[in-house]
């Protein structure tokens, strides 16, 4: 069935656990089926609103075979190359509190209260291994990312980036970044996470190249940019 299949026709779901400590293969297996989670909270849902705007949910991943950088992306690369980059289990310090609360003044609804909404008290390894990319120049921190580490996949998580400085479209770079390591270390997927069915704040996830969407029925099909219903 095609990704753009209307809501009337689709088997609702809308399903949450919770887990301390998941296996890499097990996070593979929960992604390749849906799954997302935040912190120790595991959820699928294949309806949500969009403010009030009822939207067909679409889990996206990319198949790293498959995967080139456009022009525009290699243009950030370009563009952020003066900066320092590391790559290291997390590690939530002043600085990166202090990021994650001027990032979220950018936005007017659902303003996150704490990184915490994201991640784990023990993000390292509860409730799966994951890393942290963290952007600096001169000693600042300008952004950090955040994604869990499977055994054939990678899944971002969370961004946080500077907003006096949105030009610099940190946000893509430090997913670029994570793309990079997921190509470095071998892995099939990157899980990019859910956007929606037309057009959301979540687009950006849409614009990579071999990227594939969940069509709720145990299939992944090639993403071709199509938001019609």
């Amino acid at each position: 069935m095609e990704v753009g299949m209307l809501l009337e026709n689709l088997r609702l779901i809308n399903e949450e656990f919770y887990a301390d400590n998941l296996l890499p293969e097990q996070m593979d297996s929960l992604w390749a089926k849906g799954w997302r989670h935040f912190g120790r909270h595991f959820f699928r849902y294949n309806v949500g609103f969009l403010i009030d705007d009822l939207r067909f949910v679409l889990p996206l991943r990319i198949r790293l075979a498959d995967l080139s950088f456009s022009k525009s992306q290699r243009r950030v690369l370009h563009r952020n190359g003066d900066l320092d980059v590391s790559i290291e289990p997390i590690n939530i310090d002043a600085a990166s509190e202090s990021l994650f609360n001027r990032h979220k003044t950018r936005f007017n609804h659902g303003v996150p209260e704490s990184i915490y909404n994201f991640i784990s008290r023990q993000p390292a390894d509860s409730p799966c291994e994951a890393k942290e990319i963290r952007v600096q120049k001169y000693g600042e921190l300008l952004a950090v990312s955040y994604f869990d580490i499977g055994s054939d996949s990678t899944s971002g998580i969370y961004a946080i980036f500077e907003p006096t400085i949105s030009d610099r479209g940190l946000g893509i770079f430090t997913m670029l970044k994570e793309l990079e390591y997921s190509l470095q270390t071998g892995r099939e997927f990157y899980y990019q996470g859910y956007a929606y069915q037309g057009p959301s704040f979540y687009d950006y996830k849409k614009r990579f190249r071999g990227t594939e969407a969940f069509d709720w029925y145990h299939n992944w099909v090639p993403y071709d940019g199509s938001d019609s219903a």
